[in-house]
C-alpha cells in the first residue's frame, strides 16, 4: 500500500443542505437562543462558521457533546476558549446524559434578557424559543432525544440522518426546534475535512480510510504516545504504515492468500478511536493564548 503524501481533499455537502441553510434563516427569526452542538473532539472544526453570522443578536450557548471521548483537560481549555468569546458552555454527553441537567439552568442565565424584557412588558411565563443546530452526525437528535426525555427526533449514527423540521415543547419553559445541521460548501483548510473525517461526521464510503488511517496513526503518536501500544500491543516505532501493518497482523486482518487486509485494519482502528477504546483523545487543541507584554 501506498503511503500517500497527498493532502486528503474531502468536501461533503449535500443538496439538501442549503435548502435547510435557507429554513434555517427563516426560522432564526422565531428563537431566542442557539443551542449549538459541537464535537468535544474537534470543537472548531465541527462548528458551522454561517451560524456566528446567522445567529446575530441571539442567545448563545455551546454544547460540548462528546465531551466522555475528549481529553478532559482539553475540554476545560475548550470551555474557557467559548466563554471567553462571549458563548455560554456546557460539556455534555448526549448518550449517557451527563450535564444534560445543567442545561436548565444555564438557559435561564444565557436568555435573562430575554425575560427581564418580557417581564418589563407584562409578559409572564413565555417559553424560551431555542434552535439546536451543528453539523451532521454531531449529536443534535440524540441530545434532543436525551434532553425531552422521548424519542421525539428520529436518531442515526450516519451523516445526514435527520430530516425536516420539529418544534418540541420540552416544558413549560422550553420549545424547542431541531433543524438538520449544516456544513459549509467548502472546507477552506485541508486539516478541517482529515479532523471530521477521524471523528465520523463525513460518510467514510466516500473516503480512502487506508490513507486516513495513516494520518491518525501519525497524529496519535506524536500527542498520544501509548496510545497504540497499550490497545493493540505493537511498537509504535519506524513508519506510519508499518504500525496499520502491525496491528492488522494482531487482528489478524488478512485477505485469501495472507495477504493483510488493510481496510480492515483501518476500520478496526477507526472504531476504537471513535468509540474511545484508545483512550480519551482530543484531535483539535485550542489556539495557545499570546503572552501580553
Amino acid at each position: 500500500m501506498d503511503n500517500c503524501e497527498n493532502r486528503i481533499n474531502i468536501n461533503w455537502y449535500p443538496g439538501h443542505m442549503t435548502k435547510a441553510k435557507r429554513q434555517m434563516q427563516e426560522d432564526i427569526r422565531l428563537i431566542d437562543l442557539i443551542i449549538e452542538l459541537v464535537d468535544a473532539r474537534v470543537p472548531l472544526s465541527s462548528r458551522n462558521p454561517d451560524i456566528d453570522q446567522l445567529g446575530m443578536n441571539k442567545a448563545r450557548l455551546i454544547l460540548l457533546n462528546k465531551a466522555d471521548l475528549a481529553d478532559d483537560r482539553q475540554n476545560e481549555r475548550w470551555k474557557e476558549y467559548f466563554q471567553e468569546k462571549g458563548f455560554h458552555v456546557v460539556k455534555v454527553d448526549s448518550r449517557n446524559g451527563a450535564g444534560i441537567k445543567a442545561i436548565q439552568a444555564v438557559i435561564q442565565e444565557a436568555c435573562k434578557e430575554k425575560i427581564e424584557r418580557d417581564r418589563r412588558r407584562g409578559i409572564k411565563n413565555r417559553p424560551i424559543r431555542a434552535m439546536v443546530a451543528g453539523i451532521p452526525n454531531v449529536g443534535k437528535s440524540t441530545f434532543i432525544n436525551t434532553f425531552a426525555g422521548k424519542a421525539c427526533a428520529k436518531t442515526g449514527n450516519k451523516p445526514g440522518v435527520t430530516k425536516g423540521k420539529q418544534w418540541i415543547r420540552l416544558n413549560k419553559g422550553v420549545e424547542l426546534l431541531d433543524t438538520p445541521g449544516i456544513l459549509w460548501p467548502k472546507f477552506e483548510d485541508p486539516d478541517t475535512g482529515k479532523k471530521l473525517a477521524f471523528v465520523g461526521s463525513i460518510k467514510d464510503d466516500i473516503l480512502n480510510m487506508e490513507e486516513l488511517s495513516l494520518e491518525l496513526i501519525g497524529f496519535l503518536r506524536e500527542y498520544y504516545p501509548g496510545a497504540i501500544h497499550k490497545r493493540y500491543d505493537v511498537p509504535e516505532e519506524g513508519r506510519d504504515v508499518e504500525i496499520l501493518e502491525a496491528i492488522a497482523k494482531v487482528r489478524g486482518c488478512l485477505k485469501k492468500g495472507e495477504e493483510l487486509d488493510y481496510g480492515k485494519a483501518s476500520g478496526i482502528l477507526f472504531d476504537d478511536f471513535r468509540s474511545g477504546k484508545l483512550g480519551r483523545i482530543t484531535v483539535e487543541w485550542p489556539p495557545v493564548k499570546e503572552e501580553k507584554a
